[in-house]
Order: C-alpha cells, then sequence, then structure tokens
C-alpha cells in the first residue's frame, strides 16, 4: 500500500494564522508541541489545572496558562497532550462542555478515540499529529532548523478543512521539514501499541535481560552480562537508526555477523512470532485496551506490583553502579 507523504510545500502554515490553540499538559510533548507552535507564529494558551506546577514553567517559557476550561472555551484547537489514562475525565469534565462551535480536537496518539474512550460530538473536527519521537528531540530539532517525522490522520471532517489543519499543525511543530505521513487512527493505535510491547518496551528489555540472567547464571560476572547484554544495545541501536540493519552489520566483525544471521532465528523463532501475533490480536480486538482501562480503575495495582519486581531487579543495581563509573552519562 503506497504511502502519502507531505512536506513543507504542502503545508498551509497561515491556516493558522487567526486561530486559537489551547494545548493540555504540558509534559515532554506538550511542553514541545506549545513552544514550537509559538516560535511558528501561532497563538497558544496552555490549558492547566490552577493547582499545576507547570504553571510557572509555562510562564517562564514565554507563554500564557490558562485554568483547562477558560482555555478551551477560547480555543479553536484543543490538543490533548495529556497522558492516556488522563484524557476521558479531562474531556468529560472540561472540555466538552466549553467547546466552541466548529472547534477541532487534535491527539497525539489514537488510544482513547479508536477505544472509544472518548467520543466527540459529530460537529467538530478530529484529527491526529503524532510526531515519531520524544518531545525533547521534538524541540531540538525544530531549534536547529530540522524536524521530527509526523503522522497525521482524520477521524471526523466536519469542515471540510480538516486534514489541511493537521498539516498546517504539522508544518507548526516542525514534522513538514522532515515529512509528514497520513495514516488512521486505526493504524496508528494498533501498530504503536504492538511496537512498545512486542519490541520496543517489552521485547527488548525482556531480551536483555533473559541475556544478563543466561550468563549470570552459568556463573560469568554480573558485570560483564550487564555490558554484553545492555550497555552495548545502544552502540548497535544507533547504526541501525543511522542506516539500518545494513549499516549495523557493516560496522560489527564477521564474527558479529556470522553470529547475528545464524543463531538470531534461534531467539526469535516461530514460536515468538505466534506469540507477537497473540498480543496483536489482544491490540485489535481490544482486550488489551479493556485490560488496562480495568487497571486504571482500580488504581493500578498489577502495574504497580509489576513495576516494583522490575526495580528491584538485579540488573538495575549493577547497571546503576556500572553508570557510576561514567561521568559523561546523564542520568
Amino acid at each position: 500500500m503506497s504511502l502519502n507523504i507531505y512536506y513543507q510545500k504542502d503545508c498551509d502554515l497561515n491556516l493558522l494564522s487567526n486561530a486559537a490553540i489551547c494545548v493540555l499538559g504540558y509534559g515532554s510533548q506538550g511542553r514541545a508541541h506549545a513552544r514550537n507552535l509559538a516560535d511558528s507564529g501561532c497563538r497558544v494558551v496552555v490549558g492547566l489545572r490552577e493547582a499545576s506546577g507547570s504553571w510557572e514553567l509555562v510562564k517562564g517559557d514565554g507563554l500564557e496558562p490558562a485554568e483547562v476550561s477558560q482555555a478551551v472555551r477560547q480555543a479553536d484547537i484543543i490538543c490533548f497532550l495529556l497522558p492516556d489514562p488522563a484524557q476521558p475525565a479531562v474531556y468529560e469534565s472540561l472540555v466538552a462542555p466549553n467547546l466552541k462551535p466548529g472547534a477541532t480536537l487534535l491527539f497525539a496518539h489514537g488510544f482513547n478515540l479508536h477505544y472509544g474512550q472518548i467520543s466527540p460530538p459529530p460537529e467538530v473536527d478530529v484529527i491526529m499529529v503524532a510526531p515519531k519521537g520524544p518531545g525533547k528531540l521534538v524541540r531540538d530539532l525544530y531549534e536547529q532548523g530540522q524536524g521530527v517525522p509526523c503522522l497525521i490522520a482524520v477521524a471526523q471532517d466536519a469542515s471540510g478543512r480538516a486534514k489541511q489543519t493537521a498539516l498546517a499543525y504539522a508544518a507548526g511543530i516542525g514534522g513538514a521539514r522532515a515529512g509528514v505521513i497520513e495514516t488512521t487512527f486505526a493504524e496508528e493505535t494498533e501498530t504503536d501499541l504492538f511496537g512498545e510491547q512486542a519490541v520496543l518496551c517489552g521485547g527488548l528489555s525482556a531480551l536483555m535481560k533473559a541475556g544478563f540472567e543466561t550468563l549470570v547464571e552459568a556463573g560469568y560476572a554480573p558485570e560483564m552480562a550487564y555490558f554484553e547484554c545492555i550497555h552495548e544495545t545502544k552502540l548497535i541501536v544507533d547504526l541501525i537508526y543511522q542506516g539500518g540493519l545494513k549499516k549495523m552489520r557493516r560496522f560489527v566483525s564477521d564474527t558479529a555477523k556470522f553470529g547475528d544471521i545464524t543463531r538470531g532465528p534461534r531467539v526469535v523463532d516461530e514460536y515468538v512470532k505466534e506469540e507477537m501475533r497473540e498480543i496483536l490480536a489482544e491490540i485489535k480486538d481490544g482486550r488489551f485496551a479493556r485490560e488496562w482501562i480495568l487497571e486504571n480503575q482500580a488504581n493500578r495495582p498489577m502495574y504497580n506490583a509489576l513495576l516494583r519486581a522490575e526495580e528491584a531487579h538485579p540488573v538495575e543495581e549493577v547497571g546503576a553502579r556500572l553508570r557510576s563509573m561514567m561521568g559523561w552519562l546523564d542520568d
């Protein structure tokens, strides 16, 4: 399937010139979006709770903070950059009662729309602009005259201009400098969750811990196991990030390459792929979403217990000790 990819020439930032933009949340993504939009000439108000610790930070960044309902009442575009679990309650209590006619709801991730946790009225535009990078990178590259690629999607086009608004917003945060890929809320949500669970966070952390445990159980020093199975992961990932698997294989030894192509498929075998297919099925049919929503409603007992267990794993103590030897690392 071919993708529609857009760049600066395809985006009209002037479409935002008369728009009041409300950014909800001032974490990593919220702060980056708000600052980039302001530097692109947009009118930005940051919606916060009055007791929020970010109030002074927003003012220090030269932006205007306002209580959420007040910010929403004056906004033409409301950007949901809060954590996913917090969004439905904020929408129901503070956003929905204060929406202007013809406003646009903008999301950076499709979870709550895709799984029915937020149900906007039919008369508003609903779009997504999702940078494919953390907020700090979104800001840093913008300041360097570059940008992080973005995904855009349209869930509702009441105005007939929803896609153009999404493209303008992507340009405003710097994404059109790198490229803007058109997708759907469903595709973004399902691929994002799968990547996090099966590869980037779940799969990778489990693989690193399993390698560490295998070496330590065989009698090797934990420090050696940490360096080989965790610390050096960055070196390999950086090469892949820069030029794919092909570049990584160009820069590692022939011995490493031979081990890669002959032993890698034994670790990630058909059983692992079958588990990946099941994880994807749980995402697509809503089982994962229901589990996560219920976990939040129950005040996260399993989530907190599992995180505590992870933080007590020997790999954390060994890693902290070794990183203390490397003064150039910023924790």
